[in-house]
């Protein structure tokens, strides 16, 4: 389950980086922080991905996704 929790927190991470960094180009400024949460974010995928003993297939995320949330709501 940890590995499950890394990857799926590593996948919302990255996606919620990329408003960020469109927002940062667009203002103008440097996405200091929005690439932080970038690289953390492969970092967490790679983790998890490499470290888990069976690994993970494209097509198991969704049942990835599942377990984590199923595990908090209950």
């Amino acid at each position: 389950m940890n590995y499950d929790l890394i990857l799926v927190l590593g996948i919302v991470v990255g996606v919620l980086t990329i408003p960020a960094i469109l927002s940062a180009f667009l203002d103008g400024s440097a996405p200091r922080v929005a690439s932080f949460a970038a690289v953390a974010s492969g970092g967490m995928i790679v983790y998890a991905l490499y470290s888990s003993p069976g690994g993970y297939a494209f097509a198991d995320l969704p049942d990835v996704f599942t377990r984590v949330v199923a595990h908090f709501v209950r």
